[in-house]
């Protein structure tokens, strides 16, 4: 008899390239964490994706 695999629970891989590399962890305080998710909506993004291009212009100019 062959077993069927279990389903595994989770979010599937991404392809090779494409995951993100690092987490990294910053520590804001409360009126910070306001304006960077203002800033975020105002430019219709979502929270990391307005982090990390805000940092990619900063690093880059």
């Amino acid at each position: 008899m062959a077993q069927q695999k279990k389903a595994r629970v989770g979010r599937p891989k991404m392809p090779k390239g494409e995951a993100k590399g690092r987490t990294v962890q910053v520590r804001l305080t409360v009126d910070e964490l306001r304006a960077v998710t203002g800033a975020a909506k105002a430019s219709k993004q979502i929270l990391s994706d307005w982090i990390r291009s805000t940092l990619r212009a900063a690093t880059h100019a």
